[in-house]
């Protein structure tokens, strides 16, 4: 058997991936384990839980592979930095202790952190995500889009996937970048770069699209084929500690918003505005993808690849059949891509497609026995339930049924950022209170946050308009119009967040203001406990949906551990949560520990 652990880090979203002949075995970020959200740090134990759950130790791997080329996105930075200088200089100061300290040394890194004197392997950033979205695909040949930030020097790419080999066709290169484009606008709407580009996304509904014309008049020049060119004097990206500078700051009428300030219209129609652009610039890079492959197949990775509602927009307007999406789009997927890149492209091995892909329903991290759970259950004296496992859909259902928001630990936990019915809090989506319940008293975090539903696979087709499943809930589709409901001319007139006021459909909870859902299909035989679940809640409503957000709160990375989920419910104001078969009822539980007292009895190592 030929194992191989991919590996990403340093940047964000470090993570492991393990690849025993061809197939996916075990991937989980660090920040999991480590609490530290986006944490960016090499993954030792992300990549020791990968070894633990297939019995294997650091000298049992036959490749270790880095998902890109340090070497080169150095030369990079060092050549970016030479061609402004003196401009720069603080930026490029700050960088590189940690390239003289561990990038450039990625394979001692590699050795030292995991206790491996084997063969370390570095791939090509870009071509770790491309490998991991086609070859973790269901599909024998595809066309592949890849876009983020930047890699090395590549920012947007192209390939064509055949069978066991990935060829390029395209590729646009660092400064020129659509990652880099949004998550200025993230930065310039008061947002946090690298983690705040959701809010920008579920932000822009509440806009209107009043700057896409000065954004492609100054900022970004579109060609047909989807390739485009930015105006680099409004950009402090590539020298400078800032995403913008003051002539961008001038040409959309002022500075950056303060974080946590108050949000006006201004930053919803920027990030209508910028919405739109990505929008268009993805449609026509799938496009091109169509026409220099012929494929009626799409494979999509890369952190632009979790934007949901362009990822919806070329379903819909594009000339495929069918699309997948790398759960993990971003860097955290690039350990898959690496490992999955080396078994097939390095080492030569075939490769036959699955019919549901290699990564099932992404249910690929640490599984905590019931017996375990018990033994921490008892030691902080928590007062729980234990459900026969045939009773608890049932019981569940009936709690949710009554608008409780229950708390949702189950089986192996999801990789990517989403969470998909092994890490979740769940609530009832047909509640017109639910959203802004579980937004400011359970997650802790902005009002005008739109929350996912999960669907019964079968059923989805009569709640919105999308023609394929969406397992790893990376596609907005509109809500069905029989769905909605008519609103008065009072309420059509509302504006900004009043408009959080309105009820739009059967399902206000997950129905967002443009009359959108980031969906979530399940299908039974991907996750047959949340399958039964969502029966469970339809026989007691005729509702077959429920909303389905990550369990955590704002700041704080999904929960990994037992302990993890216990310590959040007991700080927010869940009414009950669900560890495997144990039922826990809020009311019930005694008063809760500190902080303090929490890491020093349950520390993470």
């Amino acid at each position: 058997m030929v194992s191989i652990l991919g590996l990403s880090a340093f940047y964000h979203d470090s993570a492991a991936c393990l690849v025993q002949d061809g197939q996916v075995v075990a991937a989980a970020q660090e920040e999991r384990f480590s609490r530290r959200k986006h944490d960016p740090r090499f993954p030792s134990r992300a990549a020791a839980y990968c070894l633990s759950e297939a019995g294997l130790k650091p000298q049992d791997l036959d490749l270790v592979v880095f998902y890109d080329k340090p070497l080169t996105k150095f030369e990079r930075l060092l050549e970016t930095y030479l061609a402004i200088a003196p401009r720069g200089f603080r930026s490029y100061a700050r960088a590189l202790p940690l390239w003289i300290k561990e990038k450039l040394w990625m394979g001692d890194t590699i050795r030292r952190e995991l206790g491996y004197d084997g063969k370390v392997l570095f791939g090509r950033h870009h071509e770790s995500h491309a490998a991991s979205a086609f070859f973790a695909s269901p599909f024998a040949e595809a066309a592949v889009v890849t876009a983020d930030g930047v890699g090395e020097w590549e920012t947007t790419t192209v390939w064509h996937g055949q069978g066991a080999t990935l060829t390029p066709l395209l590729s646009l290169d660092f400064p020129h970048s659509l990652g880099l484009l949004y998550s200025a606008f993230t930065y310039y709407t008061g947002f946090k770069v690298n983690s705040g580009e959701y809010k920008v996304m579920g932000l822009a509904p509440y806009g209107q699209p009043r700057y896409v014309k000065l954004i492609r008049d100054h900022l970004i020049d579109i060609a047909e084929d989807g390739s485009f060119r930015l105006n680099l004097e409004y950009f402090d990206f590539a020298g400078g500690l800032r995403m913008t500078n003051e002539r961008f700051h001038a040409l959309f009428g002022g500075p950056p918003r303060e974080p946590e300030s108050p949000i006006s219209q201004r930053e919803m129609d920027l990030a209508r505005s910028i919405q739109e652009v990505t929008e268009e610039v993805m449609v026509r890079l799938c496009r091109h993808a169509h026409e220099r492959t012929g494929s009626r197949n799409l494979c999509l990775a890369g952190g632009v690849a979790l934007n949901c509602v362009a990822n919806g927009r070329v379903l819909r307007e594009g000339p495929f059949g069918a699309l997948y999406i790398q759960p993990a789009a971003g860097d955290a997927g690039g350990a898959v891509g690496a490992a999955l890149g080396a078994y097939h492209m390095y080492l030569g091995r075939p490769r036959t497609p699955q019919p549901r892909g290699l990564m099932g329903a992404a249910f690929l991290g640490p599984r905590y026995e019931p017996a375990e759970i018990r033994a921490f259950l008892d030691a902080v004296g928590a007062r729980y339930e234990e459900v026969p496992p045939a009773e608890l859909p049932g019981r569940v259902a009936d709690l949710l049924a009554a608008e409780a928001v229950v708390g949702w630990f189950q089986g192996r936990m999801e990789f990517g950022p989403r969470a998909l019915g092994a890490r979740s809090i769940l609530g009832d989506p047909r509640s017109p209170r639910m959203q802004a319940t579980m937004n400011l008293k359970i997650k802790f975090r902005e009002s005008f946050r739109p929350f996912a539903p999960m669907v019964l696979r079968e059923r989805a087709a009569e709640y919105f308009d999308l023609p394929c499943e969406s397992p790893y809930m990376l596609l907005v589709a509109p809500v069905r119009p029989e769905r909605r409901r008519a609103l008065t001319a009072q309420e059509q007139a509302l504006c900004g967040f009043d408009q959080l006021r309105v009820v739009r459909s059967d399902i206000p909870a997950v129905t967002h203001v443009d009359y959108s859902a980031r969906v979530q299909t399940v299908a039974e035989e991907d996750a047959p406990l949340v399958y039964a679940l969502l029966r469970a809640f339809e026989a007691r409503t005729g509702c077959p949906v429920l909303v389905n957000t990550s369990f955590n709160v704002r700041g704080e990375p999904i929960v990994c551990r037992p302990q993890e989920a216990y310590r959040c419910f007991q700080r927010t104001q869940m009414d009950y949560l669900v560890l495997e078969n144990f039922l826990l009822d809020k009311r019930a539980q005694p008063t809760v520990v500190t902080d303090d007292d929490w890491r020093r009895e349950f520390p993470l190592d």
